[in-house]
């Protein structure tokens, strides 16, 4: 058996139901624990286009969030939701919706764990995440930490280094590079890596400052563009809007094939790819987003928690239901491409995205490349970000540059189709770091519903925290 075929094995079970029902389990528990903080979700957005400029931080809650959104909004967005459908069916597409809604509880406890135990470093710049939760939350007075909250910080940070090189980097310059040189077949890819590679460079070097202000800008537009094209669709497709979500619904609940038995395969399957590709879109319980979190200028924990909690919500909620309806719809109302799935002509999610897009006249192959591009390109600036952070914490800041330099070599390597190994190695590791993460804010969560009832429930979301933000040495 070679490498590839044992990373396959392991990523199958590092993502199968052991893995769902944790991620699962804690946005259900947290939900409930946090008081079903999702009935906040207008506050948040409210807070996330104010500003805090009394407050400690690096950049704005906005900044933070686009940067976040960023990472998260790429090709799951897309290309995950096909993938969802063709191995799950349509009723996948409402557990996709699901893990969104209840996942955004888990966005905002890791945020506020995130913020809460946040640093600073010797110029002032801060730096969190579960790394420094670990390290700050179960701390002795002497200052020293225990061994397994040692190791918790330390795993967290590694699987985080090695999930960006892959998940941030590679796969996404891989589905820039394809896209663009399937639609414009003369541009070879070692020329898009070179592009991806400058536009990178230019971007990441400049810090989390140069990454917020790019995400600030480009984030919202490139979502607007998405969602607008996607209601352009539904709307060339009205007639088949109705009965596709009544489609999604039933398939979610019961065992039924659809299209012909072209996909769908019983509840199980739909549950277990929709709240896969959900959990992979969102990245709730991952802790990555919380490590840009900590960033942002705001004068207690609770008040960031709530404007990354949005995140989720226009993510999952929002752009892959906008996505899944589109894709149904348009196999409803195109049997022939059914007909090439139960052929074998369709067989990846990349695939059916590009063949369903494809059927709307003029817009809809433009809104697919323009989208795919776009979300890579901020997915590998906000991964660069998070990947930066944990190499810091492990190295120290002489650790950063080397890996800004591995980062963009990474991206390279994945626009001109080589490493599929270390692809599914990071992926291994994007689902491992979920799980020091996981832990500790599970273990926190006392905290966090004492203090979120203080600052949300009590209405002191204006207080400003009286936790001193320590300064840690970054040799």
């Amino acid at each position: 058996m070679g490498i590839v075929a044992v990373l396959d094995a392991i990523d199958a079970i590092v993502w199968g139901p052991a893995m769902i029902t944790l991620l699962l389990g804690s946005h259900v528990f947290l939900t409930c624990r946090t008081g079903f903080i999702q009935r906040k979700l207008g506050k948040g957005i409210k807070l996330s286009i104010t500003r805090d400029p009394d407050a400690e931080g690096d950049i704005s809650q906005f900044g933070a969030l686009t940067t976040a959104l960023s990472a998260t909004i790429g090709t799951g967005n897309i290309v995950g939701v096909a993938t969802a459908v063709l191995s799950g069916g349509p009723g996948a597409v409402l557990w996709m919706w699901f893990t969104g809604v209840f996942g955004i509880a888990t966005k905002y406890a890791e945020t506020y764990v995130s913020v809460k135990y946040r640093v600073k470093d010797h110029n002032g710049n801060m730096l969190g995440g579960a790394m420094y939760a670990w390290k700050r939350a179960f701390q002795r007075k002497d200052g020293s930490n225990p061994w397994w909250a040692t190791l918790g910080s330390v795993l967290f940070a590694v699987f985080a280094v090695i999930a960006s090189f892959g998940i941030g980097s590679a796969v996404q310059s891989n589905s820039l590079s394809s896209v663009i040189t399937t639609n414009f077949p003369g541009v070879p890819s070692w020329a898009v890596g070179l592009i991806v590679v400058i536009l990178v460079s230019i971007v990441i070097f400049g810090g989390v400052k140069s990454i917020s202000r790019v995400c600030e800008k480009l984030v919202p537009v490139m979502a607007v563009l998405y969602v607008v094209g996607c209601i352009a669709i539904i709307c060339i497709n009205w007639q088949y809007v109705g009965p596709a979500i009544a489609l999604i619904f039933e398939c979610a609940f019961t065992p039924r094939a659809a299209f012909g038995g072209a996909v769908g395969s019983g509840l199980m399957v739909a549950l277990q790819f929709g709240c896969a590709r959900g959990l992979f879109s969102n990245e709730s319980g991952l802790g990555s987003a919380p490590i840009v979190a900590a960033a942002a200028t705001t004068r207690n924990p609770a008040r960031q928690a709530l404007v990354s909690m949005t995140g989720t919500f226009w993510d999952t909620v929002v752009i892959c239901a906008l996505t899944g309806i589109v894709l149904v719809s348009t196999m409803i109302a195109n049997p022939q491409i059914a007909a090439d799935i139960l052929a074998g002509k369709i067989t990846a999610g990349a695939a059916l995205t590009n063949e369903a897009f494809a059927t709307i006249p003029y817009v809809g192959t433009p809104i697919l490349v323009v989208g795919l591009v776009l979300f890579s390109y901020s997915t590998i600036l906000g991964w660069s970000y998070y990947g930066n952070r944990a190499a810091a914490y492990l190295f120290g800041k002489h650790g950063v540059r080397p890996y800004q330099v591995i980062y963009v070599a990474v991206a390279f390597l994945g626009a001109i189709g080589v490493g599929n190994a270390v692809w599914t190695a990071s992926d291994i590791a994007n689902a491992l770091m979920a799980i020091p993460n996981i832990i500790v804010v599970l273990l926190l969560s006392g905290v966090v519903a004492r203090e979120t009832k203080h600052y949300v429930y009590d209405d002191n979301l204006d207080e400003q925290a009286t936790d001193e933000i320590p300064t840690v040495s970054t040799k």
